[in-house]
């Protein structure tokens, strides 16, 4: 079995923390269970036919757990892993010399593997699929491609938006997985694993006050829970109760449901100077000063999951559901009017 990854001296104290949490082996991970079940098989029949692992696709949200699940595919398979993004391989040359440094079986991860550009994406179909990579040595008349071979590896790749992975490079993942948010009682578990983890002592209806708070999202979770545990250390004897948790959370805006200051202001903005849509994405953004890609990566998804918004060929529209939560009254027409 492969050792626990050592903790990256040079990385951030939440980072390094992040990194201890996460689960190593299928075992330790707590929900998503079809993507567990679909992975054992997959991990299970390859090392029963001694072959590398098929190239493997995660997409969904930020922070449920894609990064961590390509880790647990190289420690269950008992190979190394070497980690990139697309937007750092920014030519086609960088990415042959990390492909002939990889060894049968290792695992390749890519993250944000929709951001990969063009030309670097020609270099990585023949590897993805024949396992060779072609080189053009010299300029002019005089060129000549050559063909190196290279071992069987495994690419994974991570994406929040797949729509923006290229149709070619989709094609050639032999498995694809979507991540979903995870239900309550999963996100109070993984509360509860990472508050023994930090031998920080919390009560039961502690645990489920943050699990509530935090989206769905595990990486949200175990950042709320570090806070709370500022917050009980300075304000109280150092255990969270729910009355600790739920002071700490209201200190840092994060109401009942999990929506942060961002996620009210987006509401807000609809409701209150758009009369509750449709309005553009674009038109949102400039208004709160945020950038499209993290309303539409971060904040949306989860407004949608809640059924606070909708997405309209016209636009974005605010439900009957997000006025009632943010306290407006709900009216077909007109100006929306606080309760």
């Amino acid at each position: 079995m492969p050792k626990p990854r050592p903790l990256d001296p040079e990385a951030k104290p939440d980072d390094r923390v992040d990194n201890a949490l996460r689960p190593q082996m299928l075992t330790d991970l707590i929900g998503q269970d079809q993507v567990k079940e679909n992975l054992h098989i997959l991990i299970q029949a390859a090392k029963k036919r001694g072959e590398a692992l098929d190239h493997v696709l995660f997409y969904g949200p930020p922070g449920l757990g894609k990064t961590t699940l390509a880790h647990v595919v190289a420690n269950e398979m008992g190979v190394n892993i070497k980690i990139t993004a697309g937007p750092v391989i920014e030519r086609a040359g960088d990415l042959a010399a990390i492909l002939t440094n990889l060894r049968a079986g290792d695992v390749l991860f890519i993250d944000e593997v929709h951001r990969l550009g063009r030309a670097v994406e020609e270099v990585l179909y023949p590897a993805m699929e024949d396992y060779a990579l072609d080189i053009v040595i010299g300029k002019g008349p005089s060129a000549r491609s050559i063909r190196l071979k290279l071992p069987r590896f495994t690419v994974v790749g991570a994406t929040t938006r797949l729509a923006l992975v290229t149709a070619p490079l989709r094609a050639r993942f032999g498995a694809v997985y979507r991540l979903d948010y995870y239900d309550p009682s999963a996100m109070q578990a993984i509360v509860k694993r990472a508050a023994g983890m930090l031998k920080v002592p919390v009560e039961a209806d502690g645990i489920e006050e943050i699990a509530r708070r935090a989206r769905g999202t595990p990486r949200v979770a175990l950042r709320l829970l570090r806070r709370v545990r500022d917050f009980a250390q300075v304000r109280a004897d150092g255990a969270v109760t729910r009355k600790i948790a739920k002071d700490a959370l209201d200190l840092l805006a994060v109401d009942p449901l999990g929506l942060d200051d961002v996620d009210r202001r987006v509401l807000k903005t609809i409701i209150e100077k758009y009369n509750g849509g449709p309005v553009g994405l674009n038109t949102i953004a400039a208004s709160i000063s945020e950038e499209q890609d993290t309303i539409m990566d971060v904040v949306e998804p989860y407004l949608l999951q809640l059924g606070f918004l909708d997405r309209t060929p016209q636009g974005r529209v605010a439900t009957k559901s997000a006025y009632e939560h943010l306290g407006f009254e709900w009216r077909e027409e007109g100006q929306p009017r606080l309760l």
